[in-house]
């Protein structure tokens, strides 16, 4: 099979979730036989009707313009929105339907969730991560279920057979608490991850790039006053020293203001840490009862939970369930038999 796969620009200048799951799906699904090309804007039409299936993930405007192409064409797509929100569906269908009836009146004028609605309506199936991120984009956009078909998010397998001893030699630290993720965004919560340490007494290290976000410079000010914390810049997802530091950790805590569910949580879990957080975006779904789970508005919710993990001892079952799950090779299968299930019945 010949699959393209396209995203927005800032997908690979982040290097995020989306960014390394799109990496990795692709890695399995070329072990397995298949082709697969990155979109290159400059491809014409008729490029893109040599593919047998692509594979666009998100569903914000940046991404607009190629579904508006792709369906002007009649190129068929399938949309991995990787969109979830705190908001109600009955939110999200009030703002999309007020949005598609302001774009008719006025063109021109577009709000988001009207694009996202476009996108993901006219896509030939839409592939959530959660089940979650699927009920609220069905509620909200008024899409039928029989439309999505849901695609976990998984996690390298190296970390299985991560030890710590790379990162205990470097920095001096083992069963520490530990975070992986941006700092500044404010859905990633960090500034009250780092005011719910305060009254830990147990090193924790932070590892993530400060972004120019809402939180950046509190967050910088907090960390240097709490000589309790070590912050390291970000690591690659291929670094044998990130896949250390999961190893050498006790907790590995993820407070975002919501997760779908957090690949850095699947990576940590993978590597033996007991894990701590959010409840919001489809974590339970992964997780099930083998987290904490923190409300995490509440500093309060964040420590306690914390506190909770580190007086448990560690045990394999979290592991055992991620490695039988969610491995990227699981996840790259699954999404093969999407598409042909798809292309069959064309």
């Amino acid at each position: 099979m010949k699959i393209c796969y396209a995203t927005y620009e800032g997908v690979p200048m982040a290097k995020g979730g989306p960014y390394t799951k799109i990496m990795e799906v692709k890695r399995h699904l070329e072990k397995m036989g298949n082709t697969v090309v990155m979109f290159d804007m400059w491809q014409s039409a008729e490029q893109l009707n040599g593919f047998d299936c692509i594979h666009v993930v998100g569903t914000n405007l940046s991404i607009f313009g190629l579904v508006r192409n792709l369906r002007l064409r009649n190129i068929k797509y399938f949309v991995e929105p990787v969109l979830y929100s705190r908001h109600s569906p009955a939110f999200l269908k009030t703002f999309s339907k007020a949005a598609a009836l302001g774009q008719k009146a006025f063109p021109g004028l577009w709000h988001e969730y009207g694009l996202q609605r476009e996108i993901c309506g006219s896509a030939e199936l839409i592939l959530p991560n959660t089940v979650a991120e699927r009920d609220l984009l069905s509620e909200g956009f008024s899409i039928p279920k029989e439309k999505f078909r849901i695609i976990p998010n998984g996690v390298s397998e190296k970390f299985l057979k991560a030890k710590p001893d790379l990162f205990v030699k470097k920095f001096g630290l083992k069963n520490f608490i530990l975070t992986v993720g941006h700092i500044g965004p404010r859905r990633k919560n960090i500034l009250r991850l780092v005011h719910a340490l305060k009254n830990i007494n147990r090193p924790a290290v932070i590892i993530g790039t400060m972004l120019y976000g809402d939180e950046t410079k509190r967050v910088k000010e907090e960390l240097a006053q709490n000589t309790n914390i070590l912050w390291i810049d970000e690591l690659p997802n291929h670094s044998p020293l990130l896949a250390s530091a999961y190893a050498a950790c006790d907790v590995f805590v993820l407070p975002s203001l919501f997760e779908t569910p957090g690949i850095a949580a699947l990576e940590a879990g993978l590597a033996g840490a007991k894990i701590v957080l959010t409840p919001h975006g489809g974590t339970k779904e992964y997780f099930q009862d083998m987290a904490e789970y923190v409300e995490p508005k509440s500093i309060d919710s964040i420590r306690d939970g914390i506190f909770t993990a580190l007086k448990k001892p560690k045990d394999d079952k979290l592991q055992k369930h991620i490695k039988a799950n969610y491995l990227w090779k699981h996840v790259a299968k699954r999404t093969l038999e999407v598409y042909k299930s798809v292309l069959e019945r064309s």
